[in-house]
């Protein structure tokens, strides 16, 4: 008698473990300079990172005056600008919000009530 494949267990008889795949945020922010509206923009990016996304997050620093090609790269045209690169689809925002909950809605994060 066949065995179903939908039925097989791993070792020992145990179910095989199935894990979540958590998915990795990268951010690039693209600033110019050491200018006041640089600083926010990486003050503010930072914040997101470590308080909405929990640390689930690279972000990238890109100084456009020490790294022009980059900027060119990524059809940067203004500054601050902060990519959010994965997941996907790519979402850019240009300026500095005033809060960084603000930021995380304009990156097209989910909403923190949609989570709980």
């Amino acid at each position: 008698m066949k065995r179903n494949p939908a039925t097989k267990r791993g070792r020992a008889g145990r179910k095989p473990v199935i894990r979540a795949r958590v998915e990795k945020f990268l951010l690039r922010l693209y600033v110019a300079g050491t200018s006041r509206r640089s600083r926010d923009a990486i003050l503010r990016a930072r914040e997101l990172c470590a308080g909405e996304l929990r640390g689930q997050c690279t972000l990238e620093v890109i100084d456009i005056y020490q790294e022009p090609a980059r900027a060119r790269a990524g059809q940067i045209v203004a500054t601050p600008t902060l990519v959010r690169e994965t997941p996907r689809p790519v979402r850019r925002l240009i300026g500095t919000p005033a809060r960084s909950s603000r930021l995380y809605l304009a990156l097209g994060f989910a909403s923190k009530s949609a989570g709980q």
